[in-house]
């Protein structure tokens, strides 16, 4: 298999992963990620479904990084702007008919099984880089085009403004959203290390992450 059809599928599969786990996240109850928590708000106020005001949100997003950065655009891109949205909406249908009304145990299970396959699902989609989601291309845009702030900053201040936006519309703000801010990034470096990258490079990932280091 060559390493483009590797890049795409580890994309497409990464992106709908992510779905899945969004709905997860949501059935658990027990906060979720900032954007979740964002596109969760509207999806409330209008008594509408998470992927209908997903696919809005992130196509409106998307029309703006397309005329200020489209450097940030690929078939990932397109992937998490039509798969994500439908993927959380089928997961969170599936549970809720298996679980209407679980205990606290199995939404602490489903959090943690959710917190453990998001960063496997998001290091393939990072690793194949393809695009990335238009919410991840605003902080972006912010701290490499207009030099606002580090990226690190950048990506804090936006995700507090969907975390804020969220509460006051009544979305659960709770543990899994600490659990995501704190603890995805080195769990993603871990899959990236230890799966994606060797996915991807075979016997030349280490290679590869060398020259990763030399250049950071």
């Amino acid at each position: 298999m060559s390493q483009k059809t590797k890049r795409i599928l580890m994309a497409f599969f990464g992106v709908v992963i992510t779905g899945f786990c969004v709905g997860t996240f949501q059935k658990a109850s027990l906060g979720a990620d900032p954007f979740t928590c964002f596109v969760t708000a509207f999806a409330n106020v209008f008594h509408s479904t998470y992927s209908t005001f997903y696919l809005i949100i992130t196509g409106a997003l998307l029309v703006g990084v397309f005329f200020i950065n489209r450097h940030y655009i690929g078939i990932a891109t397109i992937f998490n702007l039509l798969g994500t949205g439908i993927a959380a909406d089928f997961m969170y249908n599936l549970l809720d008919h298996a679980f209407p009304d679980p205990s606290l145990p199995v939404r602490f299970a489903m959090l943690a099984i959710g917190v453990l396959v998001t960063c496997f699902s998001s290091s393939l989609y990072f690793t194949a880089d393809l695009g990335v989601s238009a919410y991840d291309a605003v902080a972006l845009t912010a701290a490499h085009k207009y030099k606002v702030a580090a990226f690190r900053v950048c990506r804090i201040s936006t995700d507090l403004v969907c975390v804020i936006v969220g509460f006051f519309c009544h979305v659960t703000i709770g543990v899994g959203t600490v659990i995501t801010a704190l603890l995805m990034g080195p769990i993603i470096q871990l899959y990236n290390t230890y799966v994606s990258e060797p996915l991807l490079y075979g016997k030349e990932a280490e290679i590869y992450r060398r020259r990763q280091e030399k250049n950071a």
